[in-house]
């Protein structure tokens, strides 16, 4: 799939919910304006940081309820605070770790949140998963993919240009539209499905038991026993990807000698 194949579903999934999801955006951008207004003696910096993580799961939810046809609320943009430890602990990790990459000439801090940008989704389908969990699985998916949604972000640049020309208006709808083809791409990977066209009839390969009901938290945020959290179990929500997936984020080789097989030294999984 490429760009406008993202674009055309999310495009599709807005249809009959275009209202919703400018409220939506037109909510969350005062909140982070009114933290913005307040940052110069302090009080906004601190505020939004705590929850521009919940806030920010919240705008998941809200994007995979769209795509995923489950009926989206606006209330589900404060989803985010049912899961708040999670969401602010990802946000903080994902913020220290891009920070320190890009003082390697920034190029890295930017392949480094391309590579964490799928956490927050993941942590959307599964709110047991701890943190780091997410962001070291969003790591793992997005190997080889980084490229594609840079692409589809790069496709938009169109809108946000012509956003310019109405003084940051056409930004309610631009914003809900990018929002929902990052989530249509995340519904990609996670699917499988990596053909000409998305299936967008079911979603039940990796959604059946995150998706019990009309959240997009599942079951497994409201308790129920569900497969695809990491709950009292070792059982990998995403069975599909495996523990032998490449990856593309070592930073120095080992020359096989070390005592445990050969494993580099440093490695930015955990990073």
């Amino acid at each position: 799939m490429c760009a406008k194949d993202f674009r055309r579903n999310a495009w599709s999934a807005l249809s009959g919910n275009w209202g919703t999801m400018v409220l939506i955006t037109l909510i969350v951008a005062l909140i982070s304006g009114a933290c913005g207004g307040a940052a110069i003696i302090g009080i906004g910096a601190i505020v939004m940081l705590l929850i521009g993580g919940p806030l920010g799961l919240g705008m998941a939810i809200a994007n995979l309820r769209l795509i995923r046809r489950q009926g989206v609320e606006i209330s589900n943009a404060f989803d985010g605070f049912k899961n708040f430890a999670s969401a602010f602990l990802l946000y903080l990790l994902n913020g220290i770790f891009i920070a320190l990459w890009s003082l390697l000439l920034v190029i890295p801090g930017i392949i480094k949140s391309y590579s964490y940008s799928m956490g927050v989704y993941i942590l959307a389908d599964n709110p047991s998963m701890d943190a780091n969990s997410a962001r070291k699985k969003s790591m793992e998916i997005m190997h080889g993919n980084k490229w594609r949604l840079f692409c589809l972000d790069l496709s938009f640049i169109g809108w946000y240009l012509l956003s310019i020309l109405t003084f940051g208006i056409l930004l309610l709808w631009v914003d809900p539209y990018h929002n929902a083809a990052r989530a249509e791409f995340y519904e990609n990977l996670v699917s499988g499905n990596r053909g000409d066209n998305v299936n967008t009839q079911d979603y039940t390969q990796h959604t059946e038991s995150s998706n019990n009901g009309d959240s997009a938290f599942g079951s497994g945020y409201n308790g129920g026993n569900s497969a695809g959290t990491n709950s009292g179990s070792n059982v990998d929500p995403y069975p599909e990807f495996g523990d032998s997936a490449p990856q593309d984020d070592t930073i120095t080789k080992d020359n096989g000698s070390s005592a445990d097989g050969g494993e580099p030294p440093l490695n930015a999984d955990d990073l």
